[in-house]
């Protein structure tokens, strides 16, 4: 009988549910009472499951725990494994994501506020600082985004580990074909329409990057305005937003096996962040955004008003695929049949800030 674990952040705790054949249930009491999750991992590399949560303790301050048994108990490590190093004079704000690398077993990455990619070679334990991005030339001119600036999203390639992609807000895409040495801005195509200047090199507010499941350098954008697809791992962007109520949003999922299909969820406008139109809908590609369908059988029908975040929704990688999305309203949706229908898992949660879910057995 397959096994999904569904691990939802909120700002007031970590919500686990587990499903198992058709049945969802949820642990009776949030871990990390109190605390803000914002970055969820669940790393199902090698024979054991790790998961990773970054919580940030109002009193504590941030931090980042693991769980090697499906998150029933959890572990800080003695020492902080997110910090800034004293010469940078930064301090850590929080982690907004956790990444495993995909070529490489033991490695992930860790994306902070303020923007800053981090490095684990120990499945997440302890991190080092990526100095290059950190140091580079265009950082002084990057300008926080209404949630902060943070590195929210971090794209590894299968097939080399040295290639990494990472978005900032609102500084953009940035990549590396070399192991963090270097990096370069990569965001030819994609507008930055608050600015003077709509096409820069950096400083777009990009949302959300996903990865296509067939073809790797196939990569989906949700960008304060405008959604986008690029076919050479990021070098290009072409706007696949028509055929969608709105090009404003936050979220972008992919399928985790058919190659060409991705999710997002529109929202009305950057100035009206509801749902577009008040529907509550996920919208699907599958021919890599030159047509869209809207997804919401069994969706709330009546006005619907929860936004959903950058990391509120995700795919896990069963066959046919889950759909996972909470939203501010603390309401959390699934789909068991890529979209095609939907139950809602959990009500009246605190605002949803993360979502990841994954077979487990």
């Amino acid at each position: 009988m397959t096994e999904v674990l569904l691990a939802v952040g909120t700002r007031k705790g970590l919500f686990i549910g587990r499903r198992r054949g058709g049945s969802w249930e949820f642990d009776e009491t949030p871990y990390f009472n109190a605390q803000a999750v914002y970055s969820v991992a669940i790393d199902t590399r090698g024979g054991r499951p790790r998961l990773l949560a970054g919580g940030d303790s109002a009193h504590w301050g941030p931090s980042v725990f693991h769980s090697d048994d499906l998150g029933r108990t959890w572990t800080e490590p003695a020492q902080p494994a997110v910090k800034f190093p004293k010469d940078t004079e930064a301090s850590l704000e929080r982690v907004w994501q956790l990444h495993p690398a995909a070529a490489e077993p033991d490695v992930v990455y860790a994306g902070t506020e303020p923007a800053a990619l981090y490095r684990s070679e120990d499945r997440g334990e302890t991190f080092e600082l990526v100095r290059p991005l950190w140091e580079h030339p265009t950082r002084s001119k990057w300008v926080p985004g209404g949630g902060g600036e943070g590195l929210h999203t971090v794209i590894t390639d299968k097939r080399d580990p040295r290639a990494v992609t990472v978005a900032v807000s609102t500084a953009g895409v940035f990549k590396t074909a070399d192991g963090g040495a270097s990096w370069t801005p990569s965001n030819s195509g994609v507008s930055a329409v608050f600015l003077p200047d709509p096409n820069p090199e950096f400083g777009q507010c990009v949302h959300k990057i996903a990865q296509d499941a067939a073809t790797s350098d196939r990569l989906y954008l949700q960008n304060h305005w405008g959604v986008y697809r690029s076919d050479d791992a990021g070098a290009h962007w072409t706007d696949i937003g028509e055929g969608l109520p709105s090009t404003f949003g936050f979220a972008a999922a992919a399928h985790p096996h058919r190659g060409g299909t991705a999710y997002v969820f529109p929202i009305n406008a950057d100035s009206d962040r509801v749902p577009a139109d008040h529907r509550c809908r996920v919208f699907r590609t599958a021919d890599a955004g030159k047509t869209w369908e809207p997804l919401s059988a069994g969706l709330p029908q009546e006005d619907h008003y929860g936004t959903v975040l950058r990391d509120a929704m995700c795919t896990d990688d069963a066959d046919p695929a889950g759909v996972y999305f909470g939203n501010r309203n603390g309401e959390v949706f699934a789909s068991a049949d890529d979209g095609d229908s939907w139950q809602q898992l959990a009500s009246h949660l605190p605002d949803v800030l993360c979502v990841r879910a994954a077979v487990t057995a």
